[in-house]
């Protein structure tokens, strides 16, 4: 059996775990609820009927967070996102250890002096060169599972369209697992917007030369931009041996 057949009849024997794990899993939370009321006609539907899936279209694109590599003595990875060809991209320290493990903290000390785009992304570039670089890893292994924790409504001012109607906010949170059971997990929450869809794009394992991979980080991409239908926006979470319990609360 060739290498190429034999990693697609894996990729493929892994979706099908997922599927059947989430399967089990609502099956379990179904059955654990079974007493719980249900919502009422009018919390179900006054939410959907007075609000818009759909907003005015303004200049905005999505945005995308890349992980640039991992400093192991000060115990954080650094993540860049990048909002736009003429805007500074934002540089954070997610933090690998300690009591911050899992928090994303933007780097503000880079910002203090309104350095423009160019400096910043020079400085980007000075850097990289001095980090541990992260391995992608198979995606497939991991599944993602999402919950809306709270919605809301959102007035957004602006001419026509559908500027008369608030939009849906949501509060969603993020669940990833491994597909076997066994390995690295991690939750975050999220503030999506129109709709609550998220999706994930990428894993990046923290494997030490020193010893086991015990870690990784994850990139999960949602709607996160209130513009026309809904803009992608991205976070990552870390994943750790045990569930970190760190949130994240996006930024409109």
């Amino acid at each position: 059996m060739s290498a190429v057949n034999r990693d697609a009849k894996v990729q493929a024997a892994l979706i099908a775990l997922a599927r059947t794990r989430r399967m089990q899993r609502a099956l379990a939370h179904a059955y654990l609820h079974r007493d719980a009321p249900l919502p009422t006609l009018h919390s179900s539907l006054g939410y959907m009927t007075t609000t818009a899936r759909v907003t005015d279209d303004a200049e905005a694109i999505g945005h995308r967070m890349t992980v640039l590599g991992v400093a192991r003595f000060e115990g954080v990875a650094y993540v860049v996102e990048d909002i736009g060809e003429d805007c500074a991209p934002v540089v954070y320290r997610l933090y690998l250890r300690g009591p911050r493990q899992g928090h994303l903290v933007p780097l503000h000390a880079w910002y203090d002096h309104g350095h423009d785009a160019s400096d910043i992304r020079a400085r980007i570039a000075a850097l990289v060169p001095l980090l541990e670089p992260t391995v992608p890893t198979a995606a497939e292994a991991w599944m993602l599972s999402t919950r809306i924790v709270q919605r809301r409504a959102l007035r957004v001012p602006g001419p026509g369209g559908c500027s008369g109607l608030p939009i849906r906010k949501f509060a969603l949170q993020l669940v990833i697992e491994p597909v076997s059971g066994a390995g690295p997990s991690g939750r975050s929450t999220v503030t999506a917007f129109l709709q609550p869809h998220a999706r994930l794009s990428q894993v990046w394992s923290l494997a030490d030369p020193c010893g086991p991979c015990d870690a990784a980080i994850a990139r999960v991409s949602f709607t996160g931009i209130p513009s026309g239908t809904g803009l992608t926006k991205d976070t990552v979470v870390l994943l750790t041996a045990g569930v970190s319990l760190a949130t994240r609360d996006s930024a409109a």
